[in-house]
């Protein structure tokens, strides 16, 4: 009984660390960590318990109390079940053109689902930036009529420093620190902060690249022709609150066809089965092959599982 966890809780994080075998690539190896392991299946359980515990310490919310979260379906699905244990109420509010299957992961959890309609114009699938700013709106009335608590991943310090020491201690722990670059799709931010901190405070001359849609290179200093693209949970041409420069090595674009491409050569040759942001981090990671040196080691994150965009044309 020794491995036995006391509830679902315990079982978030310590995610394998897998390598691609088919990527087409010469001279890196691109290892990949299956964030879809966590029971929430996506990277976002992770901050979701580090930031409820943080204010749980502080005093600030108690068993009954009612959570808040502006999401596009992860970070509230984590938030749903760590609310599950611990006897919160928990509403989330979110952009109806995000994935059927995340909404109903929400409701099964428990969750109230709070859902934004979409601008004129826009497109279910593509999250725009005047869509997120419209769920924002409507995140900020609720939690005054409600009284309600909001961990906010966008500002609360808790996204990246979770990271920091897990995620990234995790792949440090895996490789036995034999990496030399890193790769993240930028949402929040916390995931690649996180991560690059920890990588850089064990070996500086680790780099650490961002991704970002081909449409919107807002943080690379791109022309941002649209933030109406497919790879969801970010990419809206917005800074993050906590954002480092020093630890940026370099800024790589992928299109929404690179990103689907990939996540579908991924379920057919490597058997791995992943979401839009992991086909991009993934087609990101391949961009350097040619400027990486022979047998570098690349890891990148998936952030979640295909099976939350079985309503969408992500897989055929």
């Amino acid at each position: 009984m020794m491995d036995v966890k006391e509830n679902v809780l315990g079982a978030i994080g310590n995610t394998p660390l897998v390598k691609l075998n088919k990527t087409g690539c010469k001279n890196i190896e691109i290892y990949v960590k299956l964030e879809y392991y966590n029971p929430g299946l996506s990277v976002k359980d992770r901050i979701a318990i580090g930031m409820l515990e943080e204010a749980e310490r502080k005093a600030i919310i108690k068993p009954g109390d009612t959570i808040i979260g502006k999401t596009s379906g992860n970070t509230g699905i984590g938030l749903a079940i760590a609310c599950a244990v611990k006897g919160y109420k928990f509403v989330a509010v979110i952009s109806e053109g995000n994935s059927i299957e995340r909404q109903k992961m929400l409701r099964a959890m428990g969750a109230t689902v709070v859902l934004v309609p979409q601008l004129p114009g826009e497109k279910p699938g593509q999250i725009s930036r005047i869509d997120n700013e419209a769920v924002e709106r409507k995140t900020i009335e609720l939690m005054e009529e409600l009284n309600a608590y909001r961990p906010n991943q966008y500002s609360n310090p808790m996204n990246w420093k979770v990271h920091e020491k897990t995620t990234g201690r995790e792949i440090l722990e895996q490789t036995g620190g034999r990496i030399d670059a890193f790769v993240a799709y930028v949402g929040t931010g916390g995931t690649f902060i996180g991560i690059s901190k920890a990588l850089k405070n064990f070996n500086d001359n680790i780099k650490c690249y961002p991704v970002e849609p081909d449409v919107a290179p807002f943080l690379a200093g791109g022309k941002v022709i649209t933030t109406r693209h497919r790879i969801q949970g970010g990419g809206h041409a917005v800074k993050p609150p906590y954002w480092y420069e020093e630890l940026v090595d370099g800024y790589l674009a992928v299109s929404d066809e690179e990103a689907i491409k990939t996540a579908r050569n991924m379920a057919k040759e490597e058997g791995i089965f992943t979401g839009f942001s992991g086909g991009a981090n993934v087609a990101a990671s391949m961009k350097l092959d040619s400027s990486l040196d022979s047998g570098s080691v690349v890891v990148t994150i998936l952030p979640d599982t295909g099976l939350k965009y079985l309503s969408t044309d992500l897989y055929e």
